[in-house]
């Protein structure tokens, strides 16, 4: 029995509904409207869906071609949110591409081969440049042989979305003339705002994951020729090994970091091999920046 005063729910006004879903996530709001025609018929509102973008995601799209297409062609903040889940954009001239994590609205980041740093990239004689149909950028980069593989990327943290766990990660393939990326360990490494730094050793060969255990650095290592403050320890378990991702590319974990609140500092990334080894044959989409998901499925 209803008490005075008392309005029950389906009765509330649709506006007060969305208001009221706006404050939840973009998850919570699925399986809300899954389970009752009010929620789900709420669950359409502007309201809604303009909470759960970012703040600038306007602002980012503008200044690019496809960005400022799709801004225009949408009919809806919930159109445009699940277009940029599903569809990343490209961004700053083609260099990176920017998208949204579909179950929370946070900000994930690629930095194309294009944007990275890679030692000899542009030297024909030890890497290509290569347009791939596989690819959402215009080029990749293709190893042709070098001993010393050194490749680095940087994003400013206040690009990302605050309070989260970001993780890092390599994404590649191999041609079928690949070689000398078997057995040889890999050092990765990060820092953000030149303090905070966590560093490990990685393969490029899965194989050896049954085998032999992946190094951690016992002692501080010099890989930004700072000093290493803290580190995250690598474990079989932690992805140091190659996974594949559901857009078909490989990638491997560089490391996390938690993205404070009002941060403005530079993330630098690192991935080496100066060993005497040649190797042929890596083909470098670029490193991608999203918020990290314990157990999701890579590149999803």
């Amino acid at each position: 029995m209803e008490r005075s005063g008392e309005l029950p729910l389906n009765e509330l006004p649709e506006g007060c509904i969305a208001n009221a879903l706006s404050f939840t996530t973009p998850l919570d709001v699925a399986r809300l409207s899954a389970v009752s025609p009010m929620f789900k018929s709420a669950a359409i509102s502007n309201v809604v869906w303009e909470r759960f973008l970012p703040s600038d995601v306007e602002h980012i799209l503008s200044t690019s071609p496809d960005g400022s297409l799709l801004l225009e062609s949408v009919s809806s903040k919930r159109e445009l949110y699940f277009s940029v889940c599903d569809n990343p954009v490209l961004v700053d001239n083609g260099r990176r591409s920017f998208s949204l994590e579909k179950k929370s609205g946070k900000k994930r980041y690629m930095l194309s081969a294009m944007d990275l740093v890679i030692t000899w990239s542009h030297t024909p004689r030890y890497w290509k440049w290569n347009s791939n149909p596989a690819s959402r950028f215009p080029e990749v980069a293709e190893l042709i042989t070098v001993c010393w593989l050194e490749i680095r990327g940087k994003i400013n943290s206040s690009m990302l979305s605050p309070s989260i766990l970001y993780t890092a990660n390599l994404v590649f393939k191999f041609s079928i003339e690949a070689y000398g990326l078997d057995d040889q360990p890999v050092e990765v490494a990060m820092k953000l705002d030149g303090d905070k730094i966590c560093a490990h050793t990685v393969c490029w060969n899965e194989e050896r994951r049954r085998g032999q255990q992946f190094r951690t650095a016992r002692r501080p290592v010099d890989l930004f020729n700072f000093s290493c403050r803290r580190y995250v320890p690598a474990r079989e378990s932690d992805g140091h090994y190659p996974k594949r991702r559901g857009d078909g590319w490989l990638e491997i974990e560089l490391g996390d970091f938690f993205c404070m609140e009002g941060e403005d500092g530079e993330l630098e990334m690192r991935v080496f091999d100066g060993t005497n080894y040649w190797k042929q044959g890596l083909i470098v989409e670029g490193i991608e920046i999203r918020p990290k998901e314990v157990g999701a499925s890579p590149g999803s």
